[in-house]
């Protein structure tokens, strides 16, 4: 399936810790990503890959291909984060709030935030505590609350006991609220914080982009780098994309949960979300170049998931597409990956841009004749009967 030579590259793993640490640190909810978009155009830029943004706010970016295919490809990561919105002042000085994103109250008790009001010299702090937080005040109706974003409030920093109190800060409804990530790296290489979704995946993207830039190794056709900013709220790469993209692979975090085949250790080729399946022909072609160059790659099929890809296909974009993903346990929780996943996943998309489309003629153009589309393998016939055509497809003997 790739005819173009592809060469392993030396991922730079301090490099890609680095980054993380750096990208965590940065709050990004949805609706509030100004400032990490500028950390990541400022390191493309270090690269030498100039890049623009849309007025939505997604970056976007291009390594030039060799030569003019009429076909390019495009790798799509996303920089924000579930997160929360101030939705109502509480009368007794704390907040309510509106979750930014899917996730469960039940992981946000206990999360340090920050609370950024309009004056943006002022960023207040806070935590998030259950209604019945004190177990010498309330002793087993502690355990007997239920959960969810209307039984937890925002205890802020200061001392406020009411309404006027608050809007004295600057708080007011809309503001945004930041869940603080508390990274670590263990001795033993697992990356322990919230946010990894999809921050890590920025990261081994920026470190592919690296090996790739220093070893002087252009892609096979040019390759766009879209960074999203609305992926957490469903909107992800519905814009953006360039309108000779062929194929479109997402990065994101990949599912470590018992009836899941996604390690922490290992890259994740997704066949299928909860949107439907992903292109045969892409994720096969992906599974090859992961074989032919030994990288710890595995499949994997989720249930209550969509990514950038699945806001791109609704919105039209006429392209294979394909997911790559990094294991994390407890997505959209106490998030948990391994810094040998996040290597795997980097050196599978540097191998990925320097292969060939998957049908570099045929997708060359938008639309072709039917009889011109490429088998990918006929079947020996059984004595007789019929044989399998190009993709799968039955005819007559």
């Amino acid at each position: 399936m790739t005819a173009r030579k592809t060469t392993p590259l030396p991922i730079d793993l301090d490099y890609l810790r680095q980054v993380l640490m750096e990208l965590l640190h940065i709050p990004s909810p949805s609706g509030r990503t100004d400032h990490v978009q500028q950390y990541v155009g400022e390191r493309l830029s270090a690269l030498g890959i100039p890049s623009t943004l849309t007025r939505r706010g997604a970056l976007s970016a291009c390594l030039p291909g060799p030569r003019e295919t009429g076909a390019d490809r495009a790798i799509v990561v996303h920089t924000d984060t579930i997160g929360g919105m101030v939705k109502r002042l509480k009368e007794n000085g704390r907040l309510e709030l509106k979750p930014i994103g899917t996730h469960s109250a039940r992981f946000a008790e206990g999360a340090h935030v920050r609370i950024f009001t309009d004056d943006l010299e002022r960023v207040v702090t806070g935590q998030i505590l259950p209604l019945k937080a004190s177990g010498h005040r309330y002793n087993d109706g502690v355990d007997l609350q239920g959960f969810g974003w209307e039984q937890v409030e925002v205890r802020v920093d200061e001392p406020v006991e009411d309404i006027s109190g608050l809007r004295a800060l600057g708080i007011d409804a809309g503001d945004f609220v930041a869940f603080l990530p508390n990274p670590t790296v263990t001795s033993s290489g697992y990356v322990k914080s919230r946010h990894l979704d999809d921050k890590a995946g920025v990261a081994a993207v920026l470190s592919a982009l690296k090996a790739m830039v220093e070893a002087g190794v252009k892609p096979a056709v040019t390759a766009h780098l879209l960074v999203t900013v609305t992926e957490e709220i469903g909107h992800g790469a519905s814009h953006g994309l360039d309108p000779d993209v062929a194929e479109i692979v997402s990065v994101d975090a990949a599912v470590v949960a018992p009836g899941q085949q996604s390690r922490e250790h290992s890259a994740t080729l997704a066949m299928g979300d909860g949107v439907g399946p992903f292109d045969y022909h892409l994720t096969r072609n992906l599974a090859a170049i992961a074989r032919e160059h030994d990288v710890d790659l595995v499949r994997d099929v989720f249930d209550y998931y969509r990514s950038d890809v699945a806001a791109a296909v609704e919105a039209g974009a006429h392209a294979r597409v394909a997911l790559l993903g990094f294991g994390v346990d407890a997505t959209h929780g106490h998030e948990r990956t391994h810094l040998d996943g996040l290597q795997q996943l980097a050196r599978l998309l540097c191998l990925y841009l320097q292969s060939d489309l998957v049908f570099p003629e045929w997708d060359a153009e938008p639309e072709g004749d039917l009889a011109d589309f490429p088998s990918l393998s006929v079947q020996p016939a059984n004595a007789g009967g019929p044989r399998e055509g190009p993709i799968g497809i039955v005819r007559p003997s």
